[in-house]
């Protein structure tokens, strides 16, 4: 898939609105895809949570202390579609 997210709005909750390069847009809830521990501990304080950035090299959000999450698993959400399977296929001379 390879959508960068260009905009990102928190909204209530752990739900965040994405929009994607490609004009797909969408609500998110985040505690969904994540546990709330190690680098994503600090995200259940709401008012940290809502503290999210975009980072426009790396087409991703993130959160000061380093939390990111993989845009391909966000636009999968967004859009119901199965992330594609990235096989590594071995040549045979």
């Amino acid at each position: 898939m390879l959508k960068d997210i260009i905009a990102v709005k928190p909204l209530k909750g752990y739900e965040l609105h994405l929009c994607f390069e490609d004009g797909i847009e969408g609500v998110v809830d985040v505690s969904e895809i994540i546990e709330f521990t190690g680098v994503f501990a600090p995200l259940k304080e709401l008012s940290y949570f809502k503290k999210v950035q975009l980072h426009p090299e790396l087409g991703t959000i993130f959160w000061e202390n380093g939390a990111d999450l993989d845009p391909d698993v966000l636009y999968a959400r967004v859009t119901g579609k199965a992330i594609p399977n990235y096989e590594r296929r071995l040549l045979v001379n």
